[in-house]
């Protein structure tokens, strides 16, 4: 009989500190290989500090994070390989344009010049030239949501952390968005979204929900409406969110 499949990510006991407030109170959880998982939560509940945990970004107070066994503070230089992330603001430079963006995070990725340009003709093939070659401030935000996207991917990330990737763009963008994250997940990709754009749970695997530095509820969307007795996931959204707030 094999061995079951290290977890993609293992989250264990995880907390932050800044001074004397707690963003992130201790909180567990796993994301198996394949799996596209949404980390839903209100602003403020501490989505974006857990990524930047896992990416390394920021300081752990206490607890481990394993991306496929390792540990991200002894084996950070191997994790960045097999990892990819899209932070909030898409991380992009505003005042150059889309291409430079592309050529510029390529270069610093350290992928060769050959394979950049075959990645830049790649771009151009999904993307006007003419709005390529405006300033990523002054285009589209689905355009530069896309662009960022394809930034994040240029690496060939196993395991892929976006943050709140969707935010102001509009349902059709989001649709779309989401159309390119399948695909993603169809050729092996690892996924960790977080939104608080609830009908976004639905074309997860599962869901996490956080509130206030602290799970609240974790498992498939339709498993968790089946448990709770609910209709649909912003009922389940706001009775976990009553329910942590009264505990």
């Amino acid at each position: 009989m094999s061995a079951p499949a290290l977890a993609a990510i293992t989250v264990s006991d995880l907390s932050k500190n800044f001074g004397h407030f707690q963003a992130v109170k201790g909180i567990s959880f796993t994301v198996a290989p394949g799996e596209i998982v949404g980390f839903l939560g209100p602003n403020g509940a501490g989505k974006t500090t857990t990524i930047k945990m896992i990416t390394g970004l920021l300081k752990i107070t206490s607890g481990t994070v394993l991306i496929g066994g390792l540990d991200n503070r002894k084996h950070l230089a191997a994790i960045k390989k097999k990892l990819g992330y899209m932070s909030q603001k898409f991380s992009l430079y505003p005042l150059l344009t889309a291409m430079e963006n592309i050529e510029f995070f390529g270069g610093i990725s350290g992928l060769p010049p050959a394979e950049l340009r075959l990645h830049m003709a790649r771009m151009e093939e999904q993307v006007a030239s003419d709005i390529l070659g405006q300033k990523i401030q002054d285009v589209p935000p689905g355009i530069r949501q896309k662009v960022a996207l394809f930034v994040c991917l240029m690496p060939e990330p196993e395991i892929i952390l976006l943050d709140e990737p969707t935010s102001g763009v509009d349902p059709e963008a989001r649709r779309l968005f989401w159309n390119e994250l399948y695909g993603l997940k169809k050729h092996g990709k690892t996924l960790l979204v977080s939104t608080h754009n609830l009908d976004e749970a639905e074309y997860c695997d599962r869901i996490i929900i956080i509130h206030n530095g602290e799970i609240v509820a974790c498992g498939e969307p339709e498993e968790l409406l089946r448990q709770k007795g609910k209709v649909n996931i912003e009922e389940l959204f706001k009775d976990a969110i009553q329910e942590h707030g009264q505990n």
